[in-house]
């Protein structure tokens, strides 16, 4: 017999704004999405201080399983995600062994998630010289698009593209209808190969905006000449905002992220040797937060994703606190909406304002068509945040493998109460409250998405 539960809240995020809903749930997806009615059986009431969302979407994680699990694997990645609020993740190609440049190797990754994932999980592939001409047998496969690097990735097994190689990537995903997203530094204009010592500055000066900016123009200029489909990976220079918007204008089928580090930490608050605050391109100064912002607002940047790409600690720590040695990534998977509100609070920027680009805005960029709304048919993934909750986030308390993150004692307002996959409520932040552990049911596995999933 099929079962039926209703979510009831007083503040629903149902067609891009929050209104009274009951969430109808039978047999795991959305059955109705109606005004509160009166008395139902089995109601689940939302609390009046909480908003009741649709599960969020993140479309850039590096797992890291096969080969690399002990930086990451699917079992602390998703069960991160689920504490974050996150019921869909894509996972990129690297850094992963094999890379997924190859079926073979999507189907090793797949064979990963499938023994260990709790939440839904996609798949990127990968663009390297050495596949180039052959991504069509991995698109038929499944992935949401294709992942290239212009500049060294850190990992030798996923090698960068050069430029005529970007050209023949971007016409070779053009005509087999996917995308390309691209890590975007131009590495004739990098600088500080090796150790740089634990000053920040060096570091930050070693990828400078320049490199950022060439890199998008090239990307630009290639989706425009084939027709594709292209996404500028992890923005964090601003001053490449007018050239992204003006592509957007031309009709260039363009779409750009950014990440919380960038829109929550900046350059002048980092310490010497934090290493952990170390990622590629890299956080910079105030200003140029303050005009990422901007491009949230105006709605420039069409997604917030965190860029989850963790390593063990001694690899964080390389050189002891040398930025030029230390592993480059920045882990915040499950605390990725609650810093990024608690900055836009302060602000004055809306919660409305910001939904959009953890929820349906990640799904775009991904082709994904089911996640990221409370809608009639779409999975009963659902995430309960307390905006006004109040969070001092410790490393060793999240649910990420390895205890180091740059939002290591932040305080931050708003956190996830409670998440729902597939309408299972599956985590629980309310023991934590009282000094336990944060409660997880024992999860089911999430879907294994590949494109085309109805």
């Amino acid at each position: 017999m099929s079962h039926e539960i209703v979510v009831r809240a007083e503040r629903a995020w149902v067609d891009g704004f929050f209104q009274p809903a009951d969430v109808v749930v039978r047999d795991g997806r959305i059955a109705d999405v109606r005004r509160p009615d009166g008395p139902a059986r089995d109601v689940i009431e939302v609390p009046a201080d909480a908003v009741l969302l649709p599960g969020l979407v993140d479309s850039h994680v590096h797992v890291n399983e096969p080969g690399r699990t002990e930086w990451e694997g699917f079992r602390s990645a998703t069960l991160a995600a689920a504490a974050g609020g996150v019921t869909t993740i894509v996972d990129m190609p690297l850094n992963s062994i094999p890379p997924t440049t190859t079926v073979a190797a999507l189907e090793i990754k797949r064979a990963a998630a499938a023994a260990s994932a709790h939440v839904d999980v996609g798949f990127w592939g990968g663009a390297v010289p050495e596949n180039l001409g052959a991504l069509g047998p991995v698109h038929e496969a499944g992935v949401y698009g294709f992942k290239s690097f212009l500049a060294p990735s850190g990992v030798d097994e996923f090698g960068h593209l050069d430029r005529e190689q970007l050209d023949r990537a971007m016409a070779e995903v053009a005509r087999l209808g996917s995308r390309l997203i691209v890590h975007a530094e131009d590495p004739d204009l990098l600088t500080g190969d090796g150790a740089l010592g634990p000053g920040y500055a060096a570091f930050l000066a070693s990828r400078p905006p320049a490199s950022e900016e060439a890199a998008i123009d090239a990307v630009i200029a290639a989706a425009r000449r084939h027709g594709a489909r292209a996404h500028i990976l992890h923005l964090s220079d601003a001053r490449a905002l007018p050239a992204i918007a003006a592509a957007k204008r031309d009709g260039v089928d363009l779409t750009v992220e950014t990440c919380p580090h960038y829109l929550t930490i900046t350059a002048e608050e980092i310490p010497d040797g934090a290493s952990e605050f170390k990622c590629c391109p890299p956080i910079r100064e105030a200003g140029n937060q303050d005009l990422l912002w901007q491009g949230i607002v105006d709605g420039t940047i069409d997604a917030i994703v965190s860029d989850h790409s963790p390593s063990t600690v001694e690899l964080k720590r390389s050189g002891d606190g040398d930025f030029g040695l230390a592993w480059g990534g920045i882990a915040g998977l499950q605390v990725g909406l609650s810093a990024v509100w608690t900055e836009a609070h302060t602000r004055g920027i809306s919660l409305e304002t910001l939904l959009p680009l953890f929820t349906t805005g990640p799904a775009r960029v991904a082709g994904l068509t089911d996640v990221g709304e409370i809608t009639v048919g779409a999975p009963a993934h659902l995430a309960v945040f307390g905006p006004d909750d109040t969070l001092r986030i410790d490393a060793h308390a999240l649910q990420h493998r390895n205890p180091i993150s740059a939002y290591d004692g932040r305080l931050v307002s708003g956190r996830i109460r409670d998440t729902w996959l597939s309408g299972v409520r599956v985590y629980d932040a309310g023991a934590s409250s009282a000094g336990g552990a944060p409660w997880f049911r024992r999860l089911p596995a999430g879907r294994l998405l590949s494109r085309g999933t109805p």
